[in-house]
């Protein structure tokens, strides 16, 4: 039962995470580093501590009382998922919602999955499941063959990309993705999912925090939103920095109270796309109380958000004109990223 509780979770906070660019696509007249920024506000600082006070009302005892080395290792963490967060907004923005999403998300899914396996061979920790226990075990066999099968997932997507590129005119790439570019979008989604599994690991270095909220009484089901407090402040900070970077060099400052602009409907647009990004984290949160943070819990919840951003972008009509070859890779992709998601959840119900 908490293993079916756990996948629901997964699946609306990964249906969260894959819709949450739609909000910002209702935006007018502002510059990409704006709307942004407004909505990391609600997702990073506005949300987690109003999330956390509902539901652990004692977080902030918990927080100031915790061991200075835990927050700062929990800071970093986010502060490098920040920069893969930053980084996925113009994966998509370079690659559109079908492919972006994909390939972000699929390399995160398989250092997410695996890493913090890796890291408890070498630092042995009571109930933490270790690489070597996963190679040893047949559910551990069949999480790591879900994985693999990701990967491949992920490269058959890259094909159809490429497939993509080769068979639209210069026009069509801008009818369906308004600033395509294959090679930069490339580049940048790739470290984008490196980088945005570092989330997966702040849960881990933060972990003494869920565990104080459970100690005292609060419901494990929400045991994870003290520790997204300081993950997100990691977040903020390094979006923040960029894109008032950005904002300076683009001059862009003025969008936040250009009258020409609908400036109350662009906030709200963004605090709910914000809100949204929130969302999945706590969610996933949830699930990951009743799965554990191993990788299955990991690679469901981002299996699951690749599978919704690319409906989103058949929706959006991304594939439009493209060549029978080009789309039949990508459902083909698509096809074996729901593969991966069946042997994950086979082989966590072992």
């Amino acid at each position: 039962m908490e293993s079916i509780l756990g996948i629901i979770f997964h699946s609306i906070g990964g249906f969260s995470s894959g819709s949450f660019y739609m909000p910002f696509k209702k935006v007018k007249g502002w510059a990409w580093e704006s709307y942004w920024i407004v909505g990391g506000l609600f997702s990073w600082l506005i949300v987690p501590p109003i999330a956390a006070y509902l539901t652990i009302p004692n977080f902030g005892e918990i927080i100031s009382g915790m061991d200075s080395s835990v927050l700062n290792f929990t800071f970093l963490m986010g502060l490098l998922w920040g920069i893969g967060g930053l980084t996925y907004g113009l994966g998509v923005r370079y690659l559109g919602m079908s492919l972006g999403n994909s390939v972000v998300l699929g390399f995160c899914s398989a250092f997410g999955a695996l890493v913090p396996a890796i890291y408890y061979d070498f630092n042995p920790t009571d109930g933490k499941t270790t690489f070597t226990d996963m190679l040893h075990s047949s559910g551990g066999q069949m999480v790591l063959t879900g994985v693999l099968v990701c990967i491949v997932g992920i490269a058959v997507l890259g094909r159809a990309g490429l497939l993509k590129e080769k068979s639209l005119t210069k026009e069509q790439k801008v009818a369906s993705v308004k600033e395509f570019s294959l090679v930069k979008g490339l580049i940048i989604a790739i470290i984008s999912g490196i980088l945005s599994s570092f989330f997966n690991f702040g849960i881990e270095a933060g972990k003494p925090m869920a565990d104080a909220a459970v100690a005292s009484g609060n419901n494990p089901l929400f045991q994870n939103n003290v520790t997204y407090i300081i993950i997100m402040w990691g977040g903020l900070t390094t979006n923040f920095l960029w894109c008032m970077y950005l904002n300076f060099k683009n001059k862009t400052f003025g969008d936040y109270t250009n009258a020409k602009t609908p400036i109350v409907s662009n906030v709200l647009f963004s605090g709910i796309a914000g809100t949204m990004w929130f969302l999945q984290f706590f969610f996933y949160g949830m699930g990951e109380s009743k799965l554990g943070n191993g990788a299955s819990s990991w690679i469901l919840h981002m299996a699951t958000i690749i599978l919704t951003a690319n409906l989103w972008g058949l929706w959006l009509k991304e594939w439009k004109g493209v060549s029978a070859k080009a789309f039949r890779t990508f459902v083909i992709g698509i096809a074996i990223m729901m593969l991966s998601i069946f042997l994950v959840g086979i082989g966590n119900s072992m």
